[in-house]
C-alpha cells in the first residue's frame, strides 16, 4: 500500500496524527499497535482504539501518533505496524513534512 499524506507540522508544535484502519481492518480488530518513528522528530505517545470516533464518523477503528519537532523542511516518513485479535499484521506509511505556519 502506499504512503499516506498527513497535514504539514510546525516544528514548535505538538500535534496528533492519526490513521483509520476501519477498511483494511474489514470486520477484525486492533489488538497491538507500534510506530517506527524516524529521527530527528519526538514520539511522545501512541495509543490505538477500536470502535472510536475519526474524522466525525463513528465506530472506526484507528492509531494515534502525538509528535513534537522537527526540521524546518525535511519530510519525515513514519510506519504505523498493527497486529489483529484474528492474527493479522499490517503495515502502513505516513509522510508529513515539517513546515513553519
Amino acid at each position: 500500500m502506499s504512503a499516506l499524506k498527513w497535514p504539514s507540522k510546525d516544528p514548535d508544535e505538538i500535534e496528533d496524527f492519526v490513521v483509520d484502519w476501519t477498511a483494511r481492518l474489514a470486520g477484525d480488530a486492533i489488538a497491538t499497535s507500534m510506530w517506527i518513528v524516524p529521527s530527528g522528530i519526538i514520539a511522545s505517545s501512541e495509543t490505538f482504539s477500536n470502535n472510536t470516533t475519526i474524522g466525525g464518523l463513528t465506530g472506526r477503528s484507528g492509531t494515534t501518533i502525538w509528535l513534537s519537532g522537527g526540521t524546518e523542511g525535511l519530510t519525515y516518513t513514519f510506519v504505523n505496524r498493527i497486529e489483529t485479535t484474528g492474527g493479522r499484521t499490517y503495515d502502513q506509511s505516513v509522510k508529513t513534512k515539517v513546515k513553519t505556519r
